[in-house]
């Protein structure tokens, strides 16, 4: 049952949300639009925020906005299809699940030699190995990660990820990369999937299909490994910050709406939903994660950023350029 106080913090979430997506329409590179409104939202909820322009009404609904990005994540889950993830191939699996597991663990362990906090270092970790924005916003409630957390990891990924959406394909042009080379590399090495297809397209036709078809591949991985890190997060990190021997219910701590996701991913893998219905529901989730973004934007007060810095940038850049040495390597031995 939804709660009335909720409902002008959803309103003004709901606002922001419209402005970040048409507003990223504007910018059109390569006949693609690689500035996420996911990001937008981020920045004009925390611009809002920070100017006053948030009245206290608004509070209780932003607070929860992580029940709408729930939903969203639920409703995505009819855009997979499990029998996707192995038809691209061994070689493909392989590039992918590689390149993902070695960044991960090394932005990881970069953040933490930085004296980033546990939590967004991981933010930092799948944001950049899985798909940018929305890895990051499904993560970031599993493991209880502040808004501020959530706000920096989001931009700092998007950030890279836009100035790797104009340099890879030129350098890989003069190279002299071919087209397949160059859309598996952009499909591992960056971000998000707007950037992805984005960098792909902006290389050549094939490049761009390529990079899709690998990127979509490899954002079957986000929710899984999501419900991993928030598993070994409940029991390790949570641990150590209660103390040895203190009881953490790992049960209360178990994303529950992974189930949801799953199941609408499994109707669509039997075939229940139809072209159409797919891109509904796909869309709907997309949105309603867009407008938890733009929540996240409007709980997260600037000044907090103070006691980071600008490490997180550091690590990011850093971490953006470990994937793309990964997927290279990979692509030499395998290609």
């Amino acid at each position: 049952m939804i709660k009335k106080e909720f409902l002008p913090g959803w309103a003004l979430m709901l606002a922001v949300g419209i402005v970040a997506m048409l507003l990223s329409k504007l910018v059109v590179i390569g006949g693609k639009n690689p500035i996420e409104a996911a990001l937008l939202a981020v920045l004009f909820g925390i611009l809002l925020r920070n100017i006053g322009f948030v009245p206290s009404v608004c509070h209780p609904g932003i607070k929860a906005f992580d029940n709408i990005l729930i939903l969203g994540i639920v409703l995505i889950g009819a855009s997979l299809d499990f029998k996707t993830i192995g038809s691209q191939g061994i070689k493909m699996l392989a590039i992918i699940l590689t390149t993902m597991f070695v960044s991960f663990f090394v932005i990881y362990f970069l953040g933490k030699a930085f004296r980033l906090p546990t939590s967004l270092a991981v933010l930092l970790s799948v944001g950049t190995t899985i798909c940018g924005g929305t890895a990051i916003a499904v993560t970031a409630p599993l493991i209880k990660a502040k808004e501020e957390e959530t706000s920096y990891a989001i931009g700092t990924i998007a950030l890279w990820g836009v100035i790797a959406i104009l340099l890879y394909p030129k350098m890989a042009q003069l190279l002299g990369v071919t087209d397949v080379n160059f859309g598996v590399f952009a499909g591992t090495a960056i971000h998000s999937t707007p950037q992805v297809v984005g960098a792909g397209f902006i290389f050549s036709d094939i490049a761009g299909k390529t990079a899709t078809a690998v990127k979509l591949v490899r954002n079957c991985f986000m929710v899984p490994i999501a419900f991993l890190i928030a598993v070994w997060y409940t029991k390790t990190i949570l641990i150590n910050k209660k103390g040895e021997g203190t009881h953490v219910n790992v049960a209360k701590a178990f994303p529950w709406f992974l189930f949801g996701y799953f199941l609408m991913a499994g109707l669509n893998t039997q075939g229940y939903f139809s072209e159409a219905g797919v891109e509904a529901l796909s869309t709907a989730g997309k949105f309603l994660i867009l407008l938890g973004l733009a929540g996240i934007g409007l709980n997260t007060v600037f000044t907090s950023f103070q006691k980071v810095g600008l490490k997180p940038l550091i690590v990011g850049l850093i971490g953006s350029i470990v994937v793309a040495g990964c997927s290279i390597v990979m692509i030499i031995l395998l290609f």
